[in-house]
């Protein structure tokens, strides 16, 4: 069960992770200022705010570290 377990700063599941995590807080707290029932527009922009930053951590830690 543990070998299933990111290790390190190095694997890029753990760095995607970490990145994953802090983009959709930071989208949790914009979506806490402001008001107003979300639109088509703003989905898209909470879907690439979350899975762009998520991607390039991944491919940059399996690249470069």
């Amino acid at each position: 069960m543990t070998e299933q377990f990111p290790r390190s700063w190095h694997d890029p599941d753990y760095v995607g992770g970490v990145v994953g995590v802090l983009a959709t807080g930071a989208v949790a707290f914009y979506a806490g200022l402001t008001t107003g029932s979300p639109t088509p527009g703003m989905a898209m922009s909470v879907l690439l705010a979350v899975f762009v930053p998520w991607t390039i951590a991944r491919e940059a830690a399996r690249r470069w570290l």
